[in-house]
């Protein structure tokens, strides 16, 4: 029998169908899970507040529910302390149910391990739930202390672009960024940290966050019959808008703001298409001073961004062994939902 093209064209839309339907079915028993875990841990709290129990009557509950139960997993005296944890935490059960159930277990275990703060723990989730982090990444932002770096770049996006871009840009740029991984020293010339960038993308664009598509270094643009160089070029697939990344080895100069002014008008005028949002810069020294920086941005309509980096000689070693490896970045929803 021969099969023309629609032949393989159904079996691929049936593939996508099954694998739809297989990461829809276990997010529904993560959820169903871990909406138990919560229930238990909240029985435990009131029973244990009512009676008085200490924290002993832990390892008899284990004992008793394995017993029961000896082909479930999770009953360890060491996963009911967590569930208590856990219940204590997000007392409310319709966040539990609609937000932290939409995360894997052991990413809410590295939550409350790692972090104390309420709003801190419901931005890492949240954010895990739009990224897709497997538990690796979401390991390496925690301890990179992501959520006191992200949004806080020192911008003049409330002025240069409309509201809504204003704010999601604002978002998704860091009062700083780590480039440990890089190994170099401190006085590393642009050029060698530039090159290390691009040895190391994959952690490089692991740092920078969600949404960026790498478009090249030292991006060629020719204005008036001179040619001029951009150190690096990207795509932000959620901004739908060209990023212009400068590295300055030192502090910020007020001049730096003008020369990244010239690029977006360039790139806007030659490459931007007519859908796309205006252009971002986003200026990377190893120091800056907030009131320099702020009175150089008032000088110019386009929108920029300036943030600071850091480098060290040498890789901690409990970090180095939590970046993730290109097979773990491929397939981070497969290791999130699985």
């Amino acid at each position: 029998m021969t099969l023309d093209k629609s032949y393989g064209e159904l079996i691929h839309s049936l593939k996508q169908e099954i694998v739809a339907a297989r990461v829809k079915a276990h997010l529904a028993v993560n959820a169903e899970l871990i909406t138990l875990y919560w229930k238990i841990g909240k029985h435990i709290l009131s029973l244990q507040k009512e009676q008085g129990w200490g924290s002993k009557v832990i390892n008899r509950i284990s004992q008793d529910l394995r017993h029961e139960f000896p082909d479930m997993k999770g009953l360890s005296s060491r996963n009911l302390v967590y569930m208590q944890t856990f219940a204590k935490a997000y007392p409310d059960s319709e966040f539990t149910q609609q937000v932290a159930a939409k995360i894997p277990w052991f990413h809410n275990m590295v939550i409350l391990d790692k972090i104390s703060d309420t709003k801190e723990r419901e931005w890492y989730i949240y954010k895990t739930i739009e990224n897709g982090w497997s538990r690796n990444v979401l390991v390496h932002h925690i301890e990179s202390n992501l959520y006191q770096r992200q949004g806080k770049a020192i911008t003049n996006f409330v002025h240069t672009l409309p509201e809504a871009q204003s704010d999601l840009a604002q978002e998704i740029f860091k009062s700083s960024y780590n480039f440990e991984f890089l190994q170099l020293e401190q006085r590393a010339k642009e050029r060698d940290l530039e090159k290390g960038l691009i040895n190391n993308i994959r952690d490089f664009l692991l740092e920078l966050g969600s949404g960026f598509a790498f478009m090249g270094s030292q991006y060629k643009l020719t204005v008036g019959d001179e040619d001029f160089f951009i150190d690096l070029l990207f795509y932000h697939t959620r901004l739908r808008a060209y990023v212009v990344l400068e590295l300055k080895a030192g502090k910020f100069l007020p001049e730096y703001a003008g020369k990244m002014g010239f690029y977006l008008a360039a790139i806007d005028n030659q490459i931007k298409h007519s859908s796309d949002n205006p252009s971002i810069g986003l200026i990377l020294c190893q120091s800056n001073n907030k009131l320099i920086v702020e009175y150089a941005l008032q000088g110019t309509t386009k929108p920029i961004g300036v943030s600071g980096y850091r480098v060290t000689e040498n890789l901690p070693k409990e970090l180095e062994k939590e970046l993730p490896s290109v097979e773990q970045l491929q397939s981070i929803l497969i290791d999130y939902v699985s």
